[in-house]
């Protein structure tokens, strides 16, 4: 009786996971993909079915455009910061230094602080009387619109993002370090290798898959970006910080305009899908080959 039982035993364990992704995920992707062929302008409880329609007027709108080319510049100015400096605080913690816990926890630090709270923070930083523009006028420069002038309002907010991120990923590096064997660097030591090409020819090649994985977090955290947005910016000045995340939530719960946005939203589903491929086929590529 128990063999029998024992047939069922791994998808009796993965019931509980698969349980809660057909909830939370599998459920309201499928009514996501519903709603985006609704019209919800006219009547918020009785929508009519409009086909392709938000589909034709999300990619004729040239907000939907400016929307996302801000999701990727903050895609590609946040990810390799935060791919490669928590890589080399880890490497750096990972000496055999003295204070090396306060040192872990100083930066650490920051990824327990909310971000809402680290959002209100910065932007007291960045106000027109603001630390930083004291600093930047006791200096002799004109003071800066941080979060006021478009050149910089985005920029801004990653920054946000990048101090909220570091400590995270650092920590993660720091746990698959601890797999590359001591004996390798030893090798390295007596042939005479500096410190940089030590970690290139050892380190890096050992944690690839642990690089992979940050680069893939950080990227899907860097296109839903939100809370950072509505605290510091709201999207603004003219657009200019307004990421595709916070443009479905203007549109679905400012405009009401659900079909709309739930077409965004899928949209966005298969952007993510696409750069998961990516990687897959960037970083994990013999993994999968036969």
């Amino acid at each position: 009786m128990f063999k029998y039982y024992g047939k069922f035993a791994p998808y009796l364990f993965l019931f509980p996971a698969g349980l809660v992704l057909l909830v939370f995920f599998f459920i309201p992707f499928f009514q996501t993909v519903v709603l985006s062929f609704q019209d919800y302008t006219y009547d918020i409880y009785n929508a009519a079915y409009a086909g392709l329609q938000n589909y034709i007027e999300l990619f004729k709108n040239p907000i939907f455009y400016k929307v996302m080319l801000n999701t990727f510049i903050y895609l590609i100015v946040a990810v390799p910061v935060l791919a490669v400096v928590p890589l080399f605080l880890a490497i750096l913690l990972n000496q055999k230094i003295r204070g090396i816990t306060l040192y872990k926890i100083l930066i650490y630090l920051p990824v327990i602080v909310s971000v809402v709270v680290a959002a209100i923070a910065f932007k007291w930083l960045y106000a027109d009387q603001g630390i930083l523009n004291y600093i930047v006028e006791t200096l002799g420069f004109n003071s800066i619109g941080w979060l006021t002038d478009p050149k910089w309002a985005l920029y801004s907010v990653i920054i946000v993002t990048i101090w909220k991120g570091i400590g995270y990923y650092m920590m993660i590096y720091l746990a698959a370090l601890m797999s590359v064997p001591k004996e390798l660097y030893e090798a390295c030591d007596i042939d005479g290798a500096n410190f940089l090409t030590k970690h290139l020819n050892v380190t890096v090649p050992h944690i690839m898959p642990t690089i992979a994985l940050v680069v893939t977090i950080s990227s899907i955290s860097a296109m839903k970006v939100f809370a950072e947005i509505y605290v510091m910016t709201k999207g603004g000045p003219l657009n200019s910080s307004k990421t595709i995340v916070y443009y479905i939530y203007e549109r679905a719960f400012e405009n009401l305009d659900l079909g709309y946005a739930s077409a965004m939203a899928v949209v966005l589903l298969l952007i993510v899908m696409i750069f998961s491929l990516i990687n897959i086929l960037c970083f994990e590529r013999n993994k999968y080959q036969l």
